[in-house]
């Protein structure tokens, strides 16, 4: 008998998610698990589930690990310098703007959810502010709008009864 491949997208029935999550889980860090034994590989996992539960898994001690990925992410950064220096000439101090000018690109990549690879926790938990912000200040916006036009149409309907 054949397993049925199933269309991955989000399950609606939120006890039948939940349940998926459970099973997936296990099945995902069994799979780490014999992953580092089988390759000598150390791995650390971490899975948030709905209702914000922490599951993790680690080879090796998770602080270790996320110690060692801070310090080579932070190496390869540096690594990775814009403008290249070596094939630009002497451009008469445009090197700072265009230096903000990636960050400022590559952040906004981040808010769109692009090049999120690398990131630390704090700079997850600081992108998922400024996202949650962003979207506070669009519903006020878009409250402010709805009262406006609420009271527009107020006035319509008292010029209409009169």
């Amino acid at each position: 008998m054949v397993r049925q491949k199933i269309e991955i997208n989000r399950i609606d029935n939120l006890t039948a998610r939940q349940v998926t999550f459970s099973k997936r889980r296990r099945g995902l860090f069994k799979k780490a698990q014999e992953l580092s034994t089988l390759c000598d590989a150390e791995l650390g996992l971490i899975a948030f589930s709905a209702t914000g539960k922490l599951f993790s898994f680690s080879s090796s001690s998770m602080t270790q690990l996320i110690q060692k990925h801070k310090l080579l992410t932070d190496k390869s950064n540096k690594l990775r310098k814009w403008p290249p220096q070596e094939d630009q000439p002497e451009n008469n101090g445009n090197e700072g703007l265009k230096k903000e000018l990636m960050e400022r690109t590559i952040e906004l990549q981040r808010l769109k959810g692009e090049e999120l690879q690398g990131l630390g926790l704090d700079d997850l938990i600081r992108l998922e502010k400024l996202v949650e912000g962003g979207l506070s200040r669009v519903g006020k916006t878009k409250e402010l709008e709805l009262e406006e036009e609420n009271a527009m149409l107020k006035q319509q309907a008292e010029v209409i009864q009169i």
